[in-house]
């Protein structure tokens, strides 16, 4: 399932020309994710079109492989072997988790109401 995160669509403005790029997201909320690079994974609970974090976070990874900022970045309920926590993490540094396990954050209940099929459902908002 893709998230489609874009600009308006172009057929519903007078000048197609004013358009600017339009980002589609490979993840969705909900899909569970690992680390290119890095020894975890997690579930989306939140998805940013680019960069939106603080400068000072951005700049505290090392130059080498420190990501692109034009591209979607993705708030996760990660975990590894040892602990649960949130991280942030630019498109290119995911990859699908094909394993079919659900994540054990427990924050996860209070966010997604159930897990089939490798993908979480958000629970219904609750208003009053």
């Amino acid at each position: 399932m893709d998230a489609r995160l874009a600009k308006p669509n172009a057929g519903h403005l007078p000048n197609p020309a004013a358009i600017a790029d339009v980002r589609l997201a490979k993840f969705a909320i909900g899909d569970v994710v690992k680390h290119r690079v890095f020894a975890f994974r997690g579930v989306i609970f939140d998805v940013d079109p680019t960069f939106a974090n603080t400068e000072e976070w951005w700049q505290s990874i090392p130059e080498h492989i420190r990501p692109r900022k034009d591209q979607p970045f993705y708030h996760l309920l990660a975990e590894n072997d040892d602990n649960s926590y949130v991280a942030y993490v630019s498109e290119q540094n995911l990859l699908p988790d094909d394993s079919g396990e659900p994540v054990g954050h427990p924050q996860a209940p209070l966010i997604f109401e159930s897990f089939a099929e490798g993908h979480y459902t958000l629970r219904p908002r609750i208003s009053h």
